[in-house]
């Protein structure tokens, strides 16, 4: 199953990309993320594992990044089970952002990731600044 999950806000399509960019930065933004063992900065090929908050750790290989067009792609993977996750970065007329995430995966899965992730994306979006 495909879903995409959208969000908006005042944060600089800049400011959102460096959030991304910055593995350390991950759990600043998406509360379902305690931290990240991984390289510091995104890059295509990089592997790591995501700790939750709750749950075992998900490992993780970022299959594209493309710094100019603002979009990664990685996949995600919980024992036998896989997610592939895309996002892109997108200006906002006139002002702000807007993030887009396409999840594939098992329907149950997709449907209860669906939600966090749009909560996550609003923090994203919703900070102002480049921290």
């Amino acid at each position: 199953m495909q879903r995409t999950v959208r969000a908006e806000g005042p944060a600089s399509v800049d400011a959102v990309w460096q959030r991304y960019v910055r593995t350390s930065a991950w759990s600043s933004w998406a509360p379902q993320i305690r931290a990240v063992e991984a390289e510091r900065e995104l890059r295509e090929g990089m592997r790591g594992r995501v700790r939750p908050v709750a749950g075992p750790s998900v490992a993780f290989v970022v299959e594209a990044v493309d710094h100019q067009a603002h979009t990664w792609q990685w996949r995600v993977r919980m024992g036998p089970v896989r997610l592939r996750l895309w996002h892109a970065v997108l200006p906002r007329d006139p002002s702000g952002t807007i993030t887009e995430l396409r999840i594939d995966g098992p329907a149950p899965l997709v449907m209860a990731y669906a939600p966090v992730a749009r909560r996550a994306l609003r923090r994203l979006v919703g900070q102002v600044g480049h921290g």
